[in-house]
């Protein structure tokens, strides 16, 4: 008979400040390549909505790419300084900048919807990734050995505050889901009835699968907010760590932080400027002092209703998604430990 040598696998090595700054440096090169092609070739990086930006955007992202790679340069040499990483943290905000739009990318690619121009949903995409490289690379740490009874840390629940945060984010999408599913439903709501909002989203270039819901009944924003719901609670929730048991095969396991760390912070860093901002240009539209479109609906109080409703979904949602994402980014460990076994082996927390 045979049997087992008794020897326990090794952990992976964490990766240190070094091998992630070495990473974000092939980023930065690429950033920078795909910035200087935009400006030499004459292409737009960037589009407002169908229009396209100043091709000269082109330069601006081949220097913040440089300038990344040269940052990344120094760490790899002369490891994380508090000058170098104060320096990544400043690129994050271009690269976030660029980055805005990334979600609306996903969302009409999921529902078999072209997006509006390939290049800029690649920029998007190639900026959305820097910005999680850069910030990496400013928060690394040297590496510490492990002590051989160190475990890894027990799933927890974030605090009341980030909870009722969570709370606050879900409760702003009910008015939203409620407007939705009206007009899925055939309803009537600000002046436009169900059968005009289908009119419109197929003279908008709604993809098939987008009108077969709505013929359904459903809406499919509303679907998802859904998730997005479902994320913002698995942020801060113990069963966000550990897969909980009625996720069948995968019960007990360690949920990888990209899984939820990737949407959580892409989703926020798209609906908590575009909520905060459009709240903004509805209360000065609400005060007289700008004009909103009418656009589709029959009238500017009408659209201004609506524009309420959505902005304040987005806005609340987007920095309660902020909040849960810094939560669990506290909370969850970035590095390998000896052993999970006895996380499994404790007493399991309320889920």
């Amino acid at each position: 008979m045979i049997v087992g040598t008794g020897k326990t696998r090794a952990p992976r090595r964490p990766w240190g400040p070094r091998r992630v700054a070495r990473a974000t440096m092939v980023w930065a090169v690429l950033y920078a390549g795909f910035g200087l092609a935009c400006a030499l070739s004459g292409t737009p990086p960037l589009h407002l909505g169908s229009d396209p930006g100043p091709s000269a955007l082109g330069w601006g992202v081949a220097g913040v790419g440089a300038l990344a790679a040269l940052t990344c340069g120094a760490v790899t040499r002369y490891g994380p300084r508090p000058a170098t990483r104060v320096l990544l943290w400043v690129l994050c905000v271009p690269a976030g900048t660029a980055a805005f739009g990334l979600l609306m990318d996903v969302i009409t690619l999921v529902f078999g919807q072209g997006v509006d121009n390939g290049v800029a949903a690649a920029h998007h995409a190639l900026a959305a990734a820097g910005v999680l490289l850069l910030a990496a690379t400013a928060r690394s740490r040297p590496v510490r050995r492990v002590p051989d009874a160190a475990v890894a840390r027990a799933p927890s629940a974030a605090s009341g505050p980030v909870q009722l945060a969570a709370c606050a984010g879900t409760m702003a999408f009910l008015p939203y889901a409620a407007m939705k599913l009206v007009w899925a439903s055939g309803g009537t709501f600000a002046g436009m009835t169900g059968e005009e909002m289908r009119a419109v989203s197929r003279r908008n270039g709604a993809s098939g699968a987008w009108l077969t819901l709505e013929s359904w009944g459903l809406d499919a924003t509303v679907l998802l907010a859904a998730l997005g719901t479902f994320l913002l609670w698995g942020l801060v929730r113990p069963w966000g760590q550990v897969f909980p048991r009625w996720t069948l095969w995968l019960r007990d396991r360690r949920v990888p932080r990209w899984l939820l760390l990737a949407p959580a912070l892409t989703g926020a860093a798209t609906l908590a400027p575009y909520g905060v901002f459009g709240v903004g240009y509805v209360a000065l539209a609400t005060a007289g002092v700008v004009t909103i479109r009418r656009g589709d609906f029959h009238s500017s109080s009408d659209a201004l209703l609506v524009a309420w409703i959505g902005m304040t979904a987005f806005a609340v949602y987007g920095a309660a998604l902020t909040v849960a994402a810094r939560s669990y980014w506290l909370r969850t460990p970035s590095r390998p430990t000896r052993s999970t076994a006895a996380v499994h082996a404790a007493p399991r927390p309320e889920q």
